[in-house]
């Protein structure tokens, strides 16, 4: 009888458990969702747009600051299959030879394979990783793609432990590795064609085809690949700024020549002589205290919008900051915010302002200015900052800038022209 009166109790538990939870239990975790105080990601990979996702647990970021969210909101079919508690390796796949993976999104679960492509999961997945990638091990630490010529040929590096594989796309050749010079890495990812290897809250920058590491590594992550208020006390922050991978919020130069690159918390001085200074936005600009929508520089005073505001400081040491202000960016500017980007050329007076796909002028002399002559950005359909010199305009997306001889050229482009480095190009970062 006591037997029986135990079976009959744990099947009632089970059955309970069941009727809650559907079968699987709730989404838990044991970390906090703050990826400022030093997550350790699971997986690292880039979308067809070219935004980085960061996977930890049951949990995604998009791009270098925001807030988690689940990530079977974005990948339901994840849930679907297989009960969402980690991601353990991604990638986004290059091979032009093959149009059916090409630029599709692999996530890596356990001995299972997930192709995805604009979010969507693809005919016939998941499948067994042996049935895709032949020779390539379950349980997965890490991925990312290597592209021709980064690497011999398209290629795929698999992590787990301490062995490397090599994957080409086309051969399904494996040849295994040894990176004598690099941690095991616990996610890893390409970006602007660099190589990075996560582990911990640390990353390594390293070469895919020999896995060497040249340089001082390994750095905190939360200073190149978040945006987050409070850094590490070792940090090097003109070393940080210049080279983060976060994009720039706003940037504009003075009437000196002197630059100015907002983000997040912070800005990068970079005066005439190339001499580059760091500091916090809350320091040299208090009132602002932080995150700076769009910069513009006009008559030796700094124009810095946020949100519906427009704050006005006079150039200097220390910057001043012109009584009356904020202002609405209605009142001052005559075009409603948010604003994404603004810009004034040398030795005119207008203030070129762009919202989302559009471009408005707006004439500094007049009173009361009013925003007029909307017209599309060229070929972008959005943009992060801009700024204008005597050179012409620089158009920053992401971490890349287009250049283009004038505001007319800018508006009637239908192509992109050349793409550069806003690290290297710009700050002189060339790592």
């Amino acid at each position: 009888m006591k037997l029986l009166s135990c079976i009959l109790l744990l099947t009632l538990a089970l059955g309970w458990a069941h009727s809650q939870g559907g079968g699987h239990p709730p989404h838990e975790h044991d970390y906090d969702l703050d990826r400022c105080k030093g997550l350790e990601m699971d997986a690292v990979a880039v979308n067809e747009e070219g935004i980085p996702y960061f996977f930890k647990g049951d949990h995604l970021y998009k791009g270098f600051h925001g807030l988690a969210e689940l990530s079977n909101e974005s990948f339901a079919e994840l849930d679907d299959h297989h009960h969402l508690g980690h991601v353990d390796a991604a990638f986004h796949m290059h091979f032009e030879d093959n149009p059916d993976d090409h630029d599709r999104m692999f996530f890596f679960l356990d001995n299972k394979v997930f192709s995805f492509y604009k979010h969507k999961l693809e005919a016939g997945y998941p499948k067994d990783i042996s049935e895709v990638f032949p020779g390539i091990p379950n349980d997965l630490d890490a991925a990312v793609e290597c592209p021709h010529p980064e690497c011999a040929n398209d290629s795929v590096i698999f992590f787990k432990g301490d062995e490397i594989y090599h994957y080409d796309l086309k051969s399904k050749a494996v040849e295994e590795k040894e990176f004598k010079s690099m941690p095991n890495c616990t996610s890893a990812f390409r970006f602007m064609e660099h190589y990075y290897c996560f582990h911990g809250h640390m990353f390594s920058k390293f070469d895919p085809k020999t896995g060497e590491v040249h340089g001082k590594y390994p750095k905190e992550a939360r200073d190149y690949f978040m945006r987050c208020s409070k850094f590490s006390p070792d940090s090097d922050h003109v070393e940080r700024e210049r080279c983060s991978r976060v994009h720039l919020d706003a940037i504009t130069s003075d009437n000196a020549g002197n630059i100015y690159a907002f983000r997040g918390h912070h800005y990068l001085r970079k005066d005439d002589n190339d001499t580059l200074t760091s500091d916090t936005i809350e320091n040299d600009f208090k009132e602002l205290h932080s995150e700076v929508d769009a910069a513009f520089s006009y008559e030796n005073h700094l124009y810095l919008i946020k949100n519906n505001n427009l704050y006005v400081y006079r150039v200097g040491e220390p910057h001043i900051h012109l009584d009356g202000y904020p202002k609405p960016v209605t009142e001052e500017l005559g075009i409603e915010g948010p604003i994404d980007a603004a810009f004034v050329c040398e030795d005119h007076h207008i203030a070129h302002i762009i919202k989302g796909n559009q471009m408005h002028d707006v004439e500094l002399k007049v009173t009361p200015r009013k925003a007029g002559n909307e017209r599309p950005i060229g070929p972008f359909k959005r943009v992060d900052t801009a700024m204008c010199g005597p050179g012409g305009v620089k158009v920053i997306i992401g971490n890349h800038f287009y250049h283009f001889d004038s505001t007319k050229l800018l508006s009637t482009a239908r192509s992109l022209p050349e793409q550069h480095k806003v690290s290297l190009e710009l700050f002189g970062c060339d790592h």
